[in-house]
Order: structure tokens, then sequence, then C-alpha cells
């Protein structure tokens, strides 16, 4: 399970550290993707796999082909380095800048711009608690 958060910084040539924590749960090789709300979505090759047959079992409606083709248009095979980098494709880093946070979000990793991050509306306690009232969950 992913959580928790860290800050990092990407290179000039599109290079960024990922935290131990997550690269220990991801693997030496994992898919990055864009992702919702601005940021791209981290799997292990065995989430990827699962999720993949989800949108694979989807009827065959525009909005199916649309999101098939964003998540596997925008997905790359991702391998760590020797120095724990991976290098965020030239088409991803649009919606990140220099300073990134890594965030853990249970069975994915979530990487976001750090100014999109501070000014994410998921921050707000009150409209969290409303959401989560909504699904069920009980604190």
């Amino acid at each position: 399970m992913f959580m928790g958060q860290y800050r990092h910084t990407v290179d000039t040539k599109g290079r960024v550290f990922v935290p131990m924590k997550f690269r220990e749960g991801l693997g030496e090789h994992f898919v990055l993707t864009g992702g919702l709300d601005g940021c791209l979505f981290l799997y292990p090759d065995r989430k990827w796999e699962e999720f993949a047959n989800q949108l694979k079992s989807l009827a065959g409606t525009k909005e199916a082909r649309q999101l098939k083709r964003y998540f596997f248009a925008n997905a790359a095979e991702m391998e760590v380095d020797s120095q724990g980098r991976i290098l965020i494709p030239s088409h991803l880093r649009g919606g990140v800048g220099k300073e990134v946070v890594f965030v853990g979000v249970f069975d994915r990793v979530e990487l976001w711009d750090s100014g999109c991050w501070e000014n994410d509306p998921s921050g707000d306690m009150d409209g969290i608690a409303e959401k989560a009232a909504a699904q069920g969950l009980v604190f």
C-alpha cells in the first residue's frame, strides 16, 4: 500500500528521483501514465494490468474509447536508473514543473506539480468529510 508524500526536483533532462519507499512497492519496472486532476499516475506492473483489464472490459461507447485512448496513449514503461531516477517522457512533462510531489494513494502513486498539489481542493477537510460520508465511510 502506498501512502505519504515526498517532494523532489525534476532536473533539466526530465529526470526525477523516485522515493525509496515508493520504489519498493513499484519495483524496478512500472507504468507511468496521465492521471486525473492534473497529476500523473504510477502503477506497479500488476496493478497496471488490473487497471488495463478494467479499461478493456468497458463497453464500446465513445466515452470508453476516449478513456482507453487517454490512459494508453499516455502510458510509458518506466525503469529506475542506478541512481533511483526515472525519465519522465516529454509528452507527460507539461503537467509538472521543476518541483514535484509524489503522493501515495493506496494502490498507485500520483506525481503532482508542487504548485498544483498545494492548491488541490482535496485539501478541504469539510469537503473530504462530505465525500467520505456520501461513500459510506465512517471515522
